[in-house]
């Protein structure tokens, strides 16, 4: 069993991460830290609310994170991906509205739980904020798996740019430069976690959850805009799942292991920097002590699939 603290913004694949969380045997989810990204963090938390009641969780605290990020900017959403209220199709019922703890529920979650892991799939700002208020809190964590960024690869909202990471650029530098045992999951490899709509039925044919009830309205959503953004593609990327997913199989993907930077302005926005060149492992006089990042660079699509059906088809 893990203890997972999850940083979110729902969202389509985040609300289908909390799914996948929730209805994963070896996860305890301690808490979610609800805040601004795909939707403004209103939006976003009542997502989290409406699928902790589907899954008739009423004990995992919601926690209110950033509403927006490091530069001060006002935050762009994007409901062509993700729907005007992040679940495509879906309006959670207005009554139900979750309600926020106090961002020091953060820090009280990481004293109640031993071993707890951060998972952060949305933009870094809260994460990082939790970093500036505790400088002893990534000693207290036993690992991070940051969904963000994009090494060698286009980016999905630049050419040069990953969504979470151009967001809150600052932040995510923050984060990737000074966290010693993060672990980065990229487009590198979530690009690759595409779920078909063969899937999502396999799934439902399955389960009798509540949760799952809804996947098949949000995916198709999901999936609709996809098929615009890349003509041809086969199914949806679930790119917030497979941080989860390499958490508990870690040996279903294989990272390199490097000083990462993410840059802040300009037509590099959000663009993530490691050096990979031949020789780049090695030490370099002065620098041993320099924080290194975890950049997961494969991924076994085989295994992932396999998976994520198994997970999601469990009874809530």
């Amino acid at each position: 069993m893990k203890n997972v603290l999850l940083f979110c913004d729902p969202g389509i694949d985040d609300s289908i991460a909390i799914m996948y969380a929730l209805l994963h045997p070896d996860i305890n989810l301690v808490g979610v830290v609800s805040g601004y990204g795909n939707v403004d963090k209103k939006q976003a938390t009542n997502n989290v609310a409406y699928l902790m009641d589907l899954a008739n969780q009423k004990g995992i605290p919601i926690i209110g994170g950033a509403t927006r990020s490091c530069t001060g900017e006002a935050p762009i959403y994007y409901p062509e991906i993700h729907g005007e209220d992040g679940l495509g199709p879906i309006r959670p019922p207005d009554t139900i509205k979750g309600e926020l703890l106090n961002f020091s529920e953060v820090f009280k979650v990481i004293e109640r739980h031993s071993d707890v892991f951060v998972v952060d799939v949305g933009r870094n700002t809260s994460l990082a904020v939790a970093m500036i208020l505790d400088n002893e809190f990534q000693k207290k964590v036993k690992g991070f798996y940051v969904m963000g960024g994009a090494f060698l690869v286009p980016g999905n909202v630049t050419e040069a740019a990953e969504a979470n990471f151009y967001g809150d650029p600052i932040a995510s530098n923050f984060v990737m430069s000074e966290i010693d045992n993060v672990y980065s999951v990229p487009l590198n490899v979530t690009n690759k976690a595409i779920v078909k709509h063969e899937h999502i039925l396999a799934i439902q044919d399955q389960s009798s959850s509540a949760l799952i009830s809804i996947l098949d309205e949000v995916y198709d959503y999901y999936y609709e805009a996809y098929k615009k953004l890349v003509p041809g593609i086969q199914g949806a990327p679930l790119h917030d799942v497979v941080s989860l997913s390499l958490l508990m199989n870690p040996g279903m993907g294989q990272f390199l292991t490097r000083r990462v930077s993410v840059q802040s302005i300009g037509a590099a926005r959000g663009q993530s920097l490691a050096n990979f060149r031949v020789g780049s492992e090695a030490p370099i006089e002065g620098e041993e002590d320099l924080t290194k990042a975890n950049i997961y660079l494969s991924l076994d699509y085989d295994a992932f699939i396999k998976d994520f059906i198994k997970i999601m088809s469990k009874q809530s």
